[in-house]
C-alpha cells in the first residue's frame, strides 16, 4: 500500500472531478459529490486544515479510488 498524502479538502474535490465526480449538494462546511456512472456519492467535510489519513482512507472507499489512484490525480 503507498503513502497517504496530506490534503486540503479542496485539492480532494479537484481529485475527485478528475475521477468523474461532480458536487452535487453543499449543506453549510459538507460537500456531497456524486458519479452517476456507478451511482457513487461521497462527502467532504470543507475546511482549512487538512484531512487526517482516517478520513482519508474513508472518502477513498466511498469513491471506490485505491491510494495509487489517487495519487495520480492529484
Amino acid at each position: 500500500m503507498s503513502i497517504l498524502p496530506l490534503v486540503a479538502p479542496r485539492r480532494i474535490v479537484r481529485a475527485l472531478e478528475r475521477a468523474g465526480f461532480y458536487v452535487h449538494d453543499q449543506h453549510g462546511s459538507h460537500c456531497t459529490m456524486k458519479r452517476d456512472i456507478d451511482s457513487r456519492r461521497v462527502t467532504i467535510a470543507i475546511h482549512p486544515r487538512t484531512i487526517n489519513k482516517g478520513l482519508l482512507v474513508s472518502i477513498l472507499n466511498q469513491a471506490g479510488l485505491t491510494v495509487e489512484e489517487f495519487r495520480n490525480l492529484l
